[in-house]
């Protein structure tokens, strides 16, 4: 017997391969991307990291709000059976690799080549790819994205179908599925959640809304999601002028287009951090999505318009799981210098971020601050006050018409909850005029309201029923709903117990355990 040791090169393409002994001797096998080698564009010199980037095939996504980020679990299961063979097939099955197989293959070497092609493969909006998105109600012919608890039945649903994209996915699932497809290449990878997230449609880093004089918005294709997730994507960048190694943004949900294709990224966080809005890929995008200008004009009846609101601001609580713990870490310092600081500054001048700087600096005659209650929470009643502050040297005599409408995570416009016009509020000089407005103005709209509920769960489930209307069931308003779960597990080690609640009511409401599972 002959023991023979086959060294591949670090900067070999990834995929399939036959080795071929004698003529009768063929051996094939897989050749990843590997981040334990000191020569692979991937490498990564830390032992913990690499357990949570590469290895865990369990984590947390971050959604809800800034002010309330909710932890949702994720199963990844990059290596789960057949897996592998699926994010080959994604591989095989993008447009670059079915015009040009051989050039396709030989530029699997490079992960920002590899990382690309997964943020347009994993949406399908331009290819063969695995997801559709919606967001909209109405999933009768495919699956709410809520329902998802993990990227594996979407991969095998993918693959099984003959490549026609899962229905239906919004951004944490697809960027759950770039991340297992990541990992599962050999790719360190993790999901990235950014609150407050613009969306500029048109590469001016402004989000433009506007409204009629009644205060009601008018829709438009330029938003702020509650929160948006993309991945963050771990290699060199040789591309690129020294020191924008490391961590890589990429977008797979389809917002804009880059180079034709519903894609976005990889672009160097550090770029985004420092005004590099030239670097491949996408730089302006990913810097709007967290440094946008908010500027809301009013349209007027006579067809003119006037700027009534300067700015809000955007990219908060950038969030991603802790290595190592369910904690959420706050990765916002990766992405820009604190508010208002001096390299802040010098980082929008580089931009030509002029409008946010002329903003900053701006003097404004009347300054409007909205405060809500700050333990507010989904489902709850809450109290809005508006300050009202002059600063010039005369007196104004000033109409203010307060509004609400719901709002979907990701920006569009919902039914006006209510409505409340003051005429005649008088300021000299100097002065200041608070307005307090209670929920109680304002009807109920039930249908509109996500009620989002999060309790530990052991084998035995407790639900506790926390609406105050009774449901049409056994379980009255206060009670608690009880089931014991009977299940044998398939694998060992540390892993996610995971319970998904729906009813008629309250849907896809979840709730995780970390348990240790002997072998």
């Amino acid at each position: 017997m002959v023991a023979l040791s086959v060294c591949s090169a670090p900067d070999a393409p990834i995929g399939r391969y036959t080795l071929t002994l004698n003529q009768s001797g063929r051996i094939e096998f897989i050749l990843l991307f590997n981040p334990w080698c000191p020569a692979d564009a991937v490498y990564m010199n830390n032992q913990q990291s690499l357990g949570e980037y590469v290895l865990s095939q369990d984590g947390i996504i971050f959604r809800g709000s800034y002010k309330h980020p909710i932890s949702t679990p994720w199963n990844f299961g990059q290596f789960e059976s057949d897996i592998l063979d699926v994010c080959l097939r994604i591989l095989d099955m993008n447009p670059k690799y079915l015009q040009n197989p051989s050039k396709d293959c030989a530029k699997r070497r490079n992960p920002i080549y590899v990382s690309r092609v997964l943020s347009a493969m994993v949406n399908c909006n331009d290819d063969n790819g695995v997801l559709l998105g919606k967001w909209t109600d109405g999933y009768e012919d495919g699956v709410s994205p809520m329902f998802w608890k993990g990227s594996v039945e979407i991969l095998r649903n993918w693959d099984t179908q003959a490549c026609q994209p899962v229905r239906y996915g919004q951004c944490w699932v697809f960027a759950a599925v770039a991340c297992s497809v990541s990992r599962a290449l050999g790719i360190p990878c993790r999901v990235v959640t950014n609150y407050l997230s613009a969306h500029d449609t048109n590469g001016n880093l402004l989000i433009e809304r506007y409204i009629d004089e009644n205060g009601d918005l008018i829709q438009s294709r330029e938003m702020i999601w509650n929160y948006h997730c993309w991945v963050e994507s771990w290699m060199t960048r040789p591309d690129l002028k020294p020191d924008y190694h490391g961590w890589q943004a990429s977008d797979p949900t389809p917002q804009e287009k880059s180079d034709g294709v519903y894609c976005c990224g990889p672009i160097p966080v550090r770029a985004i951090k420092e005004g590099e809005l030239t670097f491949k890929y996408d730089a302006p995008f990913v810097f709007a999505e967290v440094n946008a200008d908010v500027v809301t004009f009013m349209k007027k009846k006579d067809g003119s318009t006037s700027d009534v609101v300067t700015s809000a601001v955007v990219g908060q609580k950038i969030s991603t799981k802790r290595v190592g713990s369910d904690a959420r870490e706050d990765i916002t310092y990766l992405y820009k210098y604190p508010e208002g600081s001096d390299e802040e500054r010098e980082v929008f001048k580089k931009a030509n971020h002029e409008n946010k700087l002329l903003h900053q600096q701006q003097n404004q005659g009347l300054h409007l601050t909205i405060k809500v209650t700050s333990e507010m929470r989904k489902g709850c009643d809450f109290d809005v006050f508006v300050v009202v502050t002059n600063n010039t040297q005369s007196e104004k005599k000033c109409r203010l018409v307060f509004g609400s409408c719901a709002l979907s995570y990701n920006g569009f416009l919902g039914g006006n909850c209510g409505f409340k016009d003051l005429l005649n509020v008088e300021l000299s000089p100097g002065a200041g005029e608070d307005k307090f407005i209670k929920h109680s103005d304002f009807r109920n709209i039930y249908s509109l309201f996500i009620f989002s509920i999060q309790r530990d769960h052991a084998v035995t489930v407790v639900m506790l029923q926390c609406l105050s209307f009774r449901l049409a069931s056994s379980v009255g308003p206060g009670q608690d709903a009880k089931v014991k779960i009977y299940f044998t597990p398939t694998q060992s080690g540390l892993r996610k117990l995971v319970v998904d609640f729906d009813s008629n009511k309250l849907c896809h409401v979840k709730g995780y355990r970390n348990v240790i599972i002997g072998k």
